[in-house]
């Protein structure tokens, strides 16, 4: 086990979002090359890296126990980070979330049929949410009076019977239109974060186990939806074949034992491969394999 710039054995406390966001963090962890094992019962599962010691936290309160160190380092989206207030170090950005490889939302939704069509109509109003403070200040700055009430769940069924408006989340909108809601502003987008606690990413050590985290998390995220693709061609041929590759970078290109020949390696998005390879075919291209990617390193 490695040693941290104190001279004790490297230990990194790694929080792990328990809730919607738990099994989508796992399976990240498990391309990026970590296996979590967790116990429906125990907030403290196993993972197969004895320099990590992983705790399950709700991402709402992951932050604050981020800042005060009672984890070295955590997973949470920005959403709470700016709720919370917290001070902590902003590692990297993590586009994933339980639905999609696509940020979220936090909305101000209103009813259909309501009469409300901007934050200003909602003026004495009560707003139901889970992101209160944020939702307070929002409101605050544009010097809109309105009751912000703190919502355990289910916060689209209450308007307009419990609440005018609600502040909720939404990825798709799916969830917001089967209730008959209706958007009239974002309030802002939210993706998860890689955070840190300051001082322990002032630790040599720990600062190198995070960041090593972050580049193979990333990597994991950068490879999904792509695949890689070699072939060869002849010399003759290869400026109409790299013409037809829609790759990430320039392709590789490598002389084979035939002088006349090269050899391509190149990565594309997958869904562009039906339309590729056969375009590539007639542009002179042969020996086509298509192969799956586990990690991707820009």
């Amino acid at each position: 086990m490695s040693e941290t710039t104190s001279g004790t054995t490297g230990k990194l406390k790694l929080g792990i979002p328990k809730g919607s966001l738990q099994d989508a963090t796992i399976a990240l962890f498990e391309r990026a090359g970590w296996r979590i094992f967790a116990n429906g019962r125990s907030y403290f599962p196993s993972i197969d890296d004895a320099e990590i010691e992983c705790m399950l936290v709700r991402a709402q309160e992951m932050a604050r126990y981020v800042e005060h160190g009672a984890l070295d380092a955590g997973l949470t989206g920005n959403d709470w980070v700016l709720e919370n207030q917290t001070d902590v170090e902003y590692v990297t950005s993590l586009t994933y979330s339980k639905q999609s490889r696509q940020k979220v939302k936090w909305v101000l939704a209103v009813p259909e049929d309501s009469p409300f069509q901007k934050p200003e109509d909602l003026a004495g109003k009560i707003i139901a949410t889970e992101l209160v403070e944020f939702t307070k200040r929002y409101f605050a700055g544009k010097n809109i009076p309105v009751t912000v009430e703190f919502s355990w769940g289910a916060t689209e069924v209450k308007p307009p019977t419990l609440a005018d408006a609600i502040v909720e989340v939404t990825e798709t909108g799916s969830s917001l239109r089967a209730n008959r809601l209706r958007i009239i502003e974002t309030l802002m987008e939210s993706e998860t974060q890689l955070i840190a606690n300051k001082a322990a990413y002032k630790d040599d050590w720990k600062r190198k186990k995070i960041e090593n985290i972050s580049l193979m998390l990333n990597a994991a995220i950068a490879a999904q939806g792509r695949v890689g693709l070699m072939l060869n061609a002849r010399k003759a041929d290869l400026q109409k074949v790299i013409g037809v590759l829609p790759a990430l970078n320039s392709p590789t290109v490598s002389q084979l034992s035939d002088a006349d020949w090269v050899a391509l390696n190149t990565i594309l998005d997958e869904a562009l491969v039906r339309e590729v390879i056969p375009k590539l075919k007639s542009a002179g291209a042969t020996g086509i394999v298509e192969y799956p990617l586990s990690k991707v390193v820009i």
